[in-house]
């Protein structure tokens, strides 16, 4: 597996990481032997980066990493969790007291002293304006509880206002071939600040794999079901905000572009990471067979510009006007 620099972290990462929001909640059940497997399948395809967050199923998510971790000490791991979502998201709340809170429970759950990365968890963008919340993040690395930080957005807006704050090591970011709009500014951006990108929600939800139809029903626990229309949390997070429906037949579209011998998932998450300025892609995985899956798209090779023509022509087509401008 490829590796690349994860920002201004320092670290090495591989450029197919896992995201963990399904070990934890909001995706249906899962036994905690299955997710432990899920974490050893994706070890063992060369997986190094972990995302997590200490709201994913209220710290289970890095519980179970924690305790991944100490059975596996010897495994090469970077892991990034998030933090900002354990109270009421107003500018008040981002303080330095509550920080030192948060980041304790992350320390205890994934039995370490020092985070590898604290991210801010999709916080209002007064935060990212915020001189003190910078200060209090840098006290932190000072203390020792955090080795860097960074932000998980909502906003290209906000990727680019926290990408000028020296501090920031990564921003974590919608990407995938239904949300283009970080192709404009943000990538070209982190180039040229070394800031570096984690780009989630590759699949979109899972309508990139090609396997759900306009038939298709989601347990009443999976946020694909209950936040379609954004009634818990911001709508771009459940199927990055496009019409299930219209997703479906877009997804369709996109599986005409994929090469033989690959899958639609595949393609969408090796199409992420052969765009500059990505460090590393972070898809989900409930079971084993997905987890391998996911990571053998980084041995997919270039996929031509003929493919990366026809998924903006997608792009273009069916989501520029609905959604370009919200995100």
């Amino acid at each position: 597996m490829e590796s690349r620099q994860l920002g201004r972290t320092g670290r090495d990462v591989s450029v197919i990481g896992l995201g963990t929001w399904q070990l934890g909640a909001d995706w249906g059940d899962v036994d905690p032997a299955d997710a432990l497997a899920v974490l050893d399948a994706s070890a063992e395809a060369g997986v190094t980066f972990f995302d997590t967050a200490d709201v994913y199923g209220d710290g289970r998510s890095e519980s179970l990493i924690g305790e991944w971790r100490k059975a596996n000490v010897d495994a090469p791991l970077t892991v990034g969790t998030k933090m900002g979502r354990r109270m009421d998201q107003i500018p008040e709340n981002y303080v330095l007291d509550n920080f030192r809170a948060w980041t304790d429970r992350s320390r205890r759950n994934l039995d370490v002293e020092t985070l590898d990365l604290v991210q801010l968890h999709c916080p209002p963008t007064a935060v990212f304006h915020s001189d003190e919340v910078y200060d209090a993040l840098d006290t932190l690395v000072s203390e020792g509880a955090i080795a860097a930080y960074g932000v998980s957005v909502e906003e290209t807006a906000q990727a680019l206002a926290a990408m000028e704050r020296p501090g920031i090591a990564t921003v974590q970011i919608i990407l995938n071939a239904f949300r283009l709009k970080p192709l404009d500014e943000v990538l070209p951006r982190a180039v040229e600040t070394g800031v570096g990108i984690i780009a989630r929600v590759p699949l979109a939800s899972g309508l990139l794999s090609g396997k759900y139809t306009e038939q298709t029903t989601f347990a009443e626990n999976d946020h694909r079901n209950y936040n379609r229309k954004g009634e818990a949390f911001d709508v771009g997070e459940t199927f990055s905000g496009v019409p299930y429906e219209e997703g479906v037949e877009a997804a369709r579209e996109f599986a005409r572009l994929v090469p033989e011998g690959v899958t639609p998932a595949q393609a969408a998450i090796a199409w992420i990471t052969q765009l500059d300025g990505v460090s590393t892609v972070i898809p989900g995985a409930r079971n084993v067979d997905q987890a391998r899956s996911n990571a053998s798209a980084a041995s997919v090779p270039d996929l031509g510009d003929d493919f990366r023509r026809g998924v903006r022509d997608i792009y273009d087509n069916r989501f520029r006007a609905l959604i370009h401008d919200r995100w």
